[in-house]
């Protein structure tokens, strides 16, 4: 096992990564940039290292300056957590070039996933179910692209080969917008993402969002932890997210993970993933597979008992899954409310002190933050302080302590979306079995981009 983690992240993941190598012994590296020399996490590690200014690409994304202080530290292994540098191909074979164990999967396995084009030819030979569309990436001919939309049928979604995090997507209902629209994410996609290539899916009306967490090593063994609800967005960015689906019977839960866990021996997986689907009309659509740790992990967690962080760990250092796919067993039920510092209806971002700040507590209750009294919310990240996850042994019961929590919570000084999540534990649709992932939009009056 290792002695030393360095974590190559900041917020509410630096200090859950922190917490779960502590609870193994296992001494920590915080790398941070100047806006966060305070943060909790950075006091509580074994050794912290600024390594650069409060932007991101010259932090938090300088892969030289992550390496360095994982050489000046002595640390035998670097955690990514999620977003940044988690799922580029190049800093994990960086990190392995340079003696280092990345936690995660290996570098041609986060090409393959990474790229939306690849994955799905992929998935299709593991067998795994996915959204009509194109053959591949987009041709440059306008003609040919016509003819992809027709076969296809509208509405189609054009997607960025390379996105992530719900940008590179643009909805077209109509031929004559297609081939401008086509250019459109083009450009976006080479912006954004440095990779023009883009491709064509059906555009499922009314779908729900079910994502499968999966855990291999590099053994061959493969499990699948049950599954999660993340319909409830808006801009494909998740707002809550709940474990089991309230949607899926275990039959149709145990089918598509067994080929989840299938494809991740096809594929020679390592590490904790998540493929991610679009559910409608009882049929599975694959759109992408997660190589790294979900925000949403909590609610997997607290159904299963497994800590996925702990055994990202264990992975990585070698060691065979401590249990098969017989002894996963799903207990009860977990929502986690997002808490993002904005406006809960305009979603403007609304960095500043945080003058109170006080969480509740109770039976089934977990916060996970890295945010206390007196702690600044830099404008430079992302606007998510912590997440809220309750637990019950039904839904309704999950849901109960969810509205009461957020109730509790005491945060002053910046705006919050508390006030949408406590709308939603009250919203008739979402108690009757949750929402379709345009549900939120529509309630909140915005359109599909």
């Amino acid at each position: 096992m290792f002695e030393k983690i360095l974590i190559a992240n900041r917020g509410e993941i630096a200090l859950r990564v922190q917490r779960a190598c502590r609870e193994l012994g296992i001494k920590t590296v915080a790398v941070h940039s100047v806006a966060d020399k305070d943060a909790k996490y950075v006091k509580l590690a074994d050794e912290s290292v600024c390594i650069g200014p409060a932007p991101s690409n010259l932090s938090y994304l300088n892969i030289p300056a992550v390496i360095s202080a994982a050489e000046m530290t002595d640390a035998q292994a670097i955690h990514p957590g999620y977003g940044f540098l988690s799922e580029n191909a190049d800093f994990a074979e960086r990190v392995e070039q340079s003696g280092f164990i990345f936690i995660g999967p290996r570098a041609e396995t986060i090409r393959l996933m990474g790229d939306k084009v690849s994955a799905k030819d992929a998935m299709k030979k593991a067998g795994v179910p996915c959204v009509p569309g194109s053959e591949g990436a987009l041709p440059d001919d306008p003609i040919e692209i016509i003819k992809t939309a027709k076969k296809v049928g509208y509405p189609v979604i054009i997607k960025a080969a390379g996105g992530g995090g719900g940008r590179g997507m643009r909805v077209v209902h109509t031929e004559a917008a297609l081939v401008n629209a086509v250019n459109m994410t083009k450009a976006e996609a080479q912006a954004a993402f440095g990779n023009p290539m883009v491709y064509m899916e059906k555009f499922l009306e009314n779908p729900r969002h079910i994502e499968i967490q999966i855990l291999a090593d590099q053994h061959g063994n493969a499990v699948y932890l049950g599954d999660r609800d993340c319909s409830m967005q808006r801009r494909h960015q998740k707002i809550i997210e709940e474990a089991p689906s309230p949607l899926l019977s275990p039959r149709i839960r145990d089918k598509i993970g067994e080929r989840c866990a299938e494809a991740c021996r096809k594929i020679k997986y390592r590490g904790a993933g998540t493929f991610e689907f679009l559910y409608e009309n009882g049929e599975f659509y694959f759109i992408e597979m997660n190589t790294r740790l979900q925000v949403e992990h909590t609610v997997t967690e607290m159904i299963t008992g497994i800590d996925l962080v702990q055994q990202q760990i264990f992975v990585a250092a070698g060691e065979k899954l401590a249990f098969r796919q017989r002894d996963i067993v799903l207990r009860g039920h977990a929502i986690e409310c997002r808490i993002n510092a904005e406006d809960p209806y305009s979603f403007v971002p609304s960095p500043g002190k945080l003058t109170t700040f006080h969480m509740p507590g109770g039976p089934g209750v977990r916060i996970d933050t890295h945010a206390y009294a007196g702690y600044v919310v830099p404008p430079n990240y992302d606007s998510m302080i912590g997440k809220l996850i309750t637990y019950g042994a039904t839904r309704e019961q999950a849901i109960a302590r969810m509205r009461i929590a957020l109730s509790e919570m005491l945060v002053d000084g910046i705006k919050t979306n508390i006030p949408l999540h406590a709308d939603l534990m009250a919203d008739a649709a979402f108690h009757l079995g949750g929402t379709s992932i345009h549900y939120l939009e529509q309630k909140l009056g915005i359109s599909h981009k």
